[in-house]
């Protein structure tokens, strides 16, 4: 089992720019801690226009920052939108392979292709285009990186033969992932051979489903490139001796993300479109249901936020379903006050990684 971190990098209003600042700076020593716990990599998301619930829209850049103030931790791009009014592909593969030489070849590069309307409708983008243009990115990404002169014919975009440089260190080609919301994504990621990587937190039944499936499918895929069989999952991380303390912080900051995560304008919520499908009711559960509405609400299934023992339990739980890696969320827009976050972070190095060498 592999840990890491999950960036959204959300500020809270009001935005000033030492506001900004200070969730940046914040972010960037939390890389520095986890590099220097054993943490196992840093993921940075890729959005746009969301206000609160991410200013996270030039990762390459954050990660470069992380790059230069690391030493082993590996550096995940959670995800690079596939979709070319945001990215031109030949623009990914340069911009991907100066990160992975400059990082001494520890990048991990995630693909995706937004799943709200603030973002595909601000760049104009049709979402039953989008499904089309990622897979098309996936197959041409690893032939940038591995063919010395490469043209090409396709749906979003076409050029003549043109040597494209430079090239990255990790040979053939960084790992590829797939980011995995909406149910069938998995199937996408195992068909191509290429790593799952969930943003979404999941039930452990879902969870299961999943990587039952994509680990069956993976067996007989015709892959893209290099092929990565890898399955991670989202989680939010809460780590304190005090189990009381530990649910009164990790809750509020699980409470405060769905906050700003409810407010996204989601596209199959306005765009008629089968390329974007409802995500259902896959999130986990609270523990418990009893109780009034008033009282406080249960950690849900899985989640880590508890004391070391707690959190041990659930991620055996992962564990025995398959899940090679789980990312973490730590903070909302910084309602945990960065001491905190650090402390929680030192606790779990400290208690919890040694029960999975």
């Amino acid at each position: 089992m592999q840990f890491g971190l999950f960036f959204e990098l959300s500020v809270p209003r009001p935005f000033t720019a030492d506001a900004e600042r200070r969730v940046f700076e914040n972010a960037l020593e939390q890389a520095r801690v986890a590099d220097e716990l054993g943490f196992d990599s840093l993921w940075v998301v890729e959005h746009h226009f969301l206000e609160e619930y991410s200013h996270s829209s030039a990762p390459e850049l954050f990660l470069t920052a992380c790059a230069m103030q690391t030493k082993a931790v590996r550096l995940g791009h959670g995800a690079v939108v596939c979709v070319p009014q945001m990215n031109h592909p030949v623009r990914v593969a340069e911009r991907a392979a100066v990160l992975d030489i400059l990082s001494g070849g520890r990048l991990e590069f995630g693909t995706a292709r937004s799943s709200t309307w603030t973002e595909l409708g601000g760049f104009a983008v049709d979402p039953d285009d989008t499904k089309k243009t990622w897979d098309e990115y996936v197959r041409v990404l690893p032939k940038m990186w591995t063919q010395e002169r490469f043209a090409h014919e396709g749906v979003s975009f076409s050029m003549p033969e043109r040597a494209i440089v430079p090239k990255p260190l990790q040979k053939p080609h960084p790992p590829l992932w797939v980011t995995v919301t909406s149910p069938g994504t998995e199937l996408d990621a195992a068909d191509r051979g290429i790593g799952c990587l969930g943003v979404a937190a999941a039930s452990y039944a879902e969870q299961e489903r999943r990587t039952k499936e994509y680990r069956r499918r993976i067996q007989l895929c015709d892959p893209v490139g290099a092929v990565n069989n890898r399955v991670a999952t989202l989680n939010f991380l809460y780590c304190h001796e005090d189990q009381k303390q530990a649910g009164s912080t990790g809750l509020l900051m699980l409470s405060v993300f769905g906050l700003l995560n409810a407010h996204l304008l989601s596209t199959r919520e306005v765009y008629p479109t089968r390329a974007y499908q409802s995500l259902g009711n896959l999130a986990p559960r609270a523990s418990s249901d009893d109780g009034s509405p008033g009282e406080r609400r249960a950690v849900p299934e899985g989640i880590a936020i508890g004391s070391p023992e707690q959190i041990i339990a659930a991620v055996k739980r992962w564990e025995s379903i398959g899940v090679d890696s789980i990312n973490f969320i730590v903070n909302a827009a910084e309602v945990v006050p960065q001491e905190q976050v650090l402390q929680s972070l030192r606790l779990f190095a400290g208690d919890v990684m040694p029960a999975f060498p």
